[in-house]
This record gives structure tokens, C-alpha cells and sequence, in this order.
């Protein structure tokens, strides 16, 4: 386990906006309660509460992944109109101290899914 620092800053900030995530033009997520991660270099990532989206839209998969400073992430595919989204999901279910905040939140790839901010 790795603790952020300043070689690695890692923020958990509310999100003022509301967040909408869609698939294929189905609303997978929508809240006003996002927290947005920021990490080091890489590009903000918004963490939607799973009681905010349809979890009736997502799979569980088996992939898991291990980051040294969040935890252990679990994966859900996506079921929209006919065709699923493998792996679109992220969640980390029990991470490390320092990443609390994010636990029972879901993480979205946005090169499979359209994340916008609404008014």
C-alpha cells in the first residue's frame, strides 16, 4: 500500500454538477453527488454513488485489478439496448484508508460510456 504525496497527489473533491453517464443513449447513472478524483497526472475521474445509477443495467464480471495506493477495483459490464459494454466499470468495494470517500462509488471508462456534467 502506497500513500498519495507530493509524488503522487491524489484529491477527492464533491462535485457541484450534476454527473450523467449514458450508454448508447440509456441513462446508466445520473447524481448530484459525485466525487471527483484527481491522480497525480492522469485526467479527473468522476465516482458516481451506486445508489445513483441502474444497477439493474450492470454484470458483475471476474476481472479485478490492484492499484498500490486505491486498493483492489472490481469490475461490472454494461447491458444497454441489446449490446454490453465489457469491463466499463471500476469500483474499489474496500480500499485502502486513505481512499475511503470512493468506497461504494462506480467509475466509469469514458471511451465507453458518455460522462457528462448537466446543469
Amino acid at each position: 500500500m502506497k500513500l498519495p504525496g507530493p509524488d503522487h497527489p491524489i484529491t477527492i473533491t464533491p462535485n457541484a454538477k450534476r454527473v450523467r453517464v449514458t450508454a448508447d443513449g440509456v441513462v446508466i447513472a445520473e447524481t448530484t453527488h459525485a466525487l471527483t478524483l484527481k491522480e497525480a497526472s492522469y485526467p479527473a475521474v468522476q465516482y458516481v454513488p451506486r445508489q445513483d445509477a441502474n444497477m439493474e443495467l450492470l454484470a458483475r464480471t471476474e476481472r479485478t485489478t490492484h492499484c498500490p495506493y486505491k486498493g483492489d477495483a472490481s469490475y461490472f459490464s454494461i447491458k444497454a439496448n441489446g449490446k454490453t459494454l465489457d469491463n466499463a466499470i471500476w469500483t474499489y468495494e474496500e480500499p485502502f484508508p486513505a481512499m475511503t470517500e470512493i468506497a461504494g462509488h462506480l467509475a466509469f471508462y469514458p471511451d465507453k460510456v458518455k460522462i457528462e456534467e448537466v446543469a
